[in-house]
C-alpha cells in the first residue's frame, strides 16, 4: 500500500531516526533543516546524519543495516559511547512528510545497535535487525554449569531478595569499599554486579569477581572514577554449579545444566584404562 504523501510528483519527505537507550532515554534526529516534533518526541535537525549514511545489504549477517555519521548532539557524547550506554539501543529509521506530520511515516528499518566504534567526532555502528536472531541456537547445548542467568525467568529466583543498596566509602580503580557491611559472607557477591545509581557512571553496570565484608573487586575499572558518597545497587552472584544452587539458594529444581552427564573423555576409555 502506497502512502498518499509519497504518490505525488513533488514530495516533501525527510528521514527520521528514533533511538531509545536501555535506560529509557529517547532522542530523535531528522535530515530536515529544522527541528520537528513527531508523536510527542522532538527530532533535532542533524545535517551530519545524511540519507547516504544509511546503507542496506542483502545478507543476513548483521540484519543488513549500517549507520555512520558525526556526533553533533550533546545527547550523544564520546564519553557515553565509550561507556557503552548506547550499546543495545533500539533504533527506528523512517520517512515522513514534514509538511503534514500527522499523515504517518514509512518505517525503513528497525533493530538494536551493536557495538559502537568511533574516531574523533565520527562514529560507525552496526544495527542488528530481526534476522540476527536466526544466529541463536535452536536448542540449548548441554553443560555441567547452569545456563540460566541468576534471577532470570529460568532461574526463578527474585532479584529483589539479593539486591542491596550501599553508599561508597572510598574507591581505588577496581576496588570499591562501602560504608556498611555486605551480606553473604566472603565472595557472596562474586559473579554478581553493581549498578551505579548516581554520579557520572549512573545507569552503568559493573561485574564483580570477588567481594569481602565491605568491599568488592570489579572485573573492569568503571568508565568514570567512583567517588565517595556514590549510591550503588549490588546484586549477589552465583557461580552456576549445582552445589551452590542447591546448598546456598535451595533452587536445584530450577538448575539449567547437566552436572552428572558423562563428559567427552568417556568415549576415549577402554578396558584397562582408569
Amino acid at each position: 500500500m502506497t502512502d498518499f504523501w509519497l504518490a505525488g510528483d513533488l514530495t516533501s519527505t525527510a528521514y527520521g531516526w528514533r533511538l531509545e537507550r536501555r535506560d529509557g532515554i529517547t532522542i530523535g534526529f531528522t535530515s530536515h533543516d529544522r527541528d520537528v516534533e513527531i508523536d510527542g518526541l522532538l527530532y533535532r535537525a542533524s545535517p551530519g546524519m545524511e540519507p547516504s549514511a544509511v546503507s542496506e545489504s542483502l545478507g543476513l549477517d548483521n540484519g543488513g543495516l549500517e549507520i555512520s555519521g558525526i556526533v553533533s548532539s550533546d545527547a550523544i557524547s564520546e564519553a557515553d559511547l565509550s561507556a557503552g550506554r548506547w550499546n543495545g539501543c533500539a533504533l527506528s529509521v523512517f520517512l515522513f512528510d514534514w509538511t503534514q506530520r500527522g499523515a504517518g511515516k514509512r518505517i525503513l528499518a528497525q533493530g538494536e545497535l551493536g557495538q559502537v566504534t568511533y574516531s574523533g567526532e565520527n562514529f560507525q555502528v552496526e544495527v542488528n535487525g530481526p534476522a540476527a536472531r536466526l544466529n541463536s541456537p535452536v536448542v540449548p547445548q548441554t553443560s555441567p554449569g547452569c545456563r540460566a542467568s541468576f534471577c532470570d525467568a529460568n532461574c526463578g529466583l527474585s532479584q529483589a531478595r539479593f539486591r542491596h543498596e550501599r553508599i561508597v566509602s572510598h574507591a581505588d580503580a577496581d576496588h570499591i569499599v562501602f560504608q556498611n557491611d555486605l551480606p553473604g559472607g566472603a565472595n557472596g557477591f562474586a559473579y554478581g554486579h553493581v549498578r551505579w545509581l548516581d554520579g557520572k557512571n549512573c545507569g552503568l553496570t559493573s561485574n564483580i569477581y570477588a567481594s569481602g565484608n565491605k568491599d568488592v573487586y570489579l572485573a573492569q575499572i568503571p568508565e568514570f572514577p567512583v567517588l565517595a558518597g556514590t549510591r550503588a545497587a549490588l546484586v549477589e552472584g552465583c557461580n552456576k554449579i549445582i552445589a551452590t544452587c542447591s546448598g546456598r539458594f535451595a533452587n536445584a529444581v530450577n538448575f539449567r545444566g547437566e552436572p552428572y552427564l558423562p563428559g567427552n573423555d568417556l568415549l576415549t576409555r577402554y578396558p584397562g584404562v582408569s
